[in-house]
Parts: C-alpha cells; sequence; structure tokens
C-alpha cells in the first residue's frame, strides 16, 4: 500500500526469528497447507489472504486460527473460466466494494472476487495482461505490472487499457526501460518503485516521468553492497528508505535516500 500508512524507522531493527500464521512445513493442498505462495494480504481484522499459486486458488487464514485456512476463490483446478484461477500471483482488497482483485497471471487477466460467502465466479477487470503484482492507491487507482510488456499501468477502476506509469518502451536498460518488472510499491504522491529483476536495479518513476531513475543497484549482477541480483519484492518507508528482497543474494537488503554504499546494509 502506501508510505503514507507506515513509519518505519530507518534504523529499524526485526527478530531473526518468525512465527507461522498459515501453511505448515509441507507444502500441498489441504485446507492447512500452501503450495508455492506468492503474494499476501492482511486486513484490518488481522486475517492474512494468500495467492496460494500452485494449488490455484486464494486462501485466508483468520487471526489466531493457525490450524486451516478457506479458500474463498478458484480452488476448482486449473483453469480459464470464471469460477477458476491459474497460478495467481497477488491478490489485495478493495475495502469499498468488500471484494478481492487478484493477478490471474497464466489466464492473462485481473480479475475481481466478491468476498460474500454466496460467490462462485470472478469477474474480469483487465485481460490481455501477463500480470505480476497489483497495488490500489487511495483514489482507488489500480496499479498492475506486466511481465511480457515489460511496464507497469495505473487503471481507473473499470478501465481497460489505463495509462503508463513505468516503462513501456520494449524489453532493456535504458532508463525509459524495465525488463520483466515484478513488484513495485506506490508512495504517497504516487511515485512508482519498480523491481526490475532482470536489470538488477530498482527504478522510481515520478507521476507523469518519462523515464525512470535507478534508486538501487543497477551495477550489473553482484554481491556487493552496491549490487542487487533478481530484486523481487520491496517496500518504502515514510522517510523514502527502501527496503529490497533479493532473490538471487538470498538476502534482505535496506537503502538509506542519498547515502553510500558503507550505508547500505543486509537485514
Amino acid at each position: 500500500m502506501f508510505s503514507l500508512l507506515v513509519n518505519i524507522p530507518a534504523n529499524a531493527k526485526w527478530k531473526q526469528n518468525g512465527v507461522t500464521v498459515a501453511g505448515c512445513y509441507r507444502g500441498g493442498d489441504a485446507t492447512n497447507q500452501l503450495w508455492g505462495s506468492h503474494s499476501l494480504f492482511v486486513d484490518d481484522d488481522q486475517t492474512v489472504v494468500i495467492a496460494d499459486h500452485e494449488n490455484h486458488r486464494i486462501i485466508q487464514w483468520k487471526n489466531g486460527d493457525t490450524a486451516n485456512g478457506q479458500a474463498i476463490a478458484g480452488d476448482k483446478g486449473i483453469g480459464n473460466e470464471l469460477h477458476q484461477l491459474t497460478s495467481p500471483t497477488d491478490v489485495l482488497m478493495d475495502i469499498e466494494t468488500d471484494s478481492l482483485i487478484i493477478c490471474d497471471q497464466w489466464n492473462r487477466r485481473v480479475v475481481r472476487w466478491s468476498r460474500r460467502s454466496d460467490t462462485t465466479q470472478g469477474e474480469i477487470l483487465i485481460d490481455n495482461i501477463a500480470c505480476a503484482r497489483l497495488a490500489i492507491d487511495e483514489q482507488r487507482y489500480l496499479y498492475a505490472s506486466d511481465v511480457l510488456k515489460h511496464e507497469v499501468r495505473r487503471y481507473q477502476l473499470g478501465e481497460k487499457n489505463g495509462t503508463l506509469a513505468a516503462g513501456g518502451n520494449g524489453k532493456g536498460g535504458g532508463l525509459n526501460q524495465l525488463s520483466y518488472p515484478t513488484y513495485f510499491f506506490v508512495d504517497r504522491d504516487h511515485s512508482v518503485y519498480v523491481s526490475d529483476c532482470n536489470n538488477c536495479r530498482v527504478m522510481k518513476w515520478v507521476e507523469g516521468a518519462k523515464e525512470g531513475i535507478v534508486v538501487a543497484g543497477g551495477q550489473c549482477s553482484g554481491s556487493a553492497l552496491i549490487q542487487l541480483s533478481h530484486p523481487n519484492g520491496i517496500f518504502v518507508g515514510t522517510l523514502g528508505t527502501l527496503y529490497v528482497a533479493v532473490q538471487g543474494n538470498h538476502r534482505v537488503m535496506r537503502w538509506t535516500q542519498g547515502l553510500k554504499e558503507t550505508r547500505n546494509k543486509t537485514l
């Protein structure tokens, strides 16, 4: 969501050991299991909603119940019918309509699925999109990254085409290009930070800009503190501090705005 809502101090520290809130030690398709889960969303009552990628479903785990989840979208086998999902990669909640918005990636669509208990199928919001990740801003504009068109677009809910927010000039390493953009983050000024995965960098695109700015990485793939190797998940705090989950380096890094290599850290 937005850095406007979360204030993380630049020197924040986290405990090294976590607590399991969903799933168990072994992957599978039972209600107490996940399989290749890609992304999650936590609502106001601490219910965790998960894109259970290899099970082709969205499953929720209510706060305090770590024994079993409940499938709330898909879970009807792989397929492209409106009651099915194929390898969903992201999910978020539209609170105003009490519905889920889902990246149904390999069906090349974004779908909306009501959270009402009698819902049996979704509706297509956007088609012809290899969606990787989603975001929604305070004005209820929807953002989606497309890993085949190498771009992030911004949509009014209900429109099909949207406007370009980042990339969109073909696959490449120029400042006006992206290569396999996956995760992204929209800040309170509607700037879009993008994990430009194959270019091993994070780019910032100010709203309306024709090209981006490299804010992390961009020094070829590697393990030095100035380098990233296939960045994925990102988050930006209120002070402009950037957190990056770096797949190829098996680490999470913090990049403090305006500071040099000696101040970039592995968390």
